[in-house]
């Protein structure tokens, strides 16, 4: 399943960027979050999977918030609607023990309970 779920990858200046987008995406789009990397001193990255519409829509909704959030800004982004196998098993974009939990909640196969 990893390698058929999209990808987006969303970087920022300022933590508050972040951390505005990361709240955004997941309220907006049955995404998860799958990882998140500080980039440099005020640099920061996060990364979601969801179904490609899903991602679309997170994606949208996080480079809105980081807008709205006072002082940051869009660095750069990319959705990869099906990343190469080879892809996930190198670089920090796909699930984790960590955030299997809300991956589940997502995609509908388990309780809501698991995550309070």
């Amino acid at each position: 399943m990893p390698s058929q779920a999209a990808v987006g990858s969303l970087e920022t200046k300022g933590f508050p960027g972040v951390l505005a987008a990361a709240d955004a995406m997941v309220k907006a789009g049955r995404v998860t979050i799958v990882g998140y990397i500080r980039v440099g001193s005020a640099r920061f990255n996060i990364n979601i999977r969801g179904s490609v519409s899903e991602v679309k829509t997170a994606m949208a909704a996080g480079i809105e918030a980081v807008s709205r959030a006072e002082g940051a800004t869009v660095e750069s982004w990319v959705i990869i609607p099906r990343p190469h196998q080879n892809v996930c098993a190198v670089l920090p974009i796909d699930y984790t023990d960590a955030v299997e939990p809300y991956r589940q909640a997502v995609e509908g196969t388990s309780s809501r309970r698991a995550l309070n």
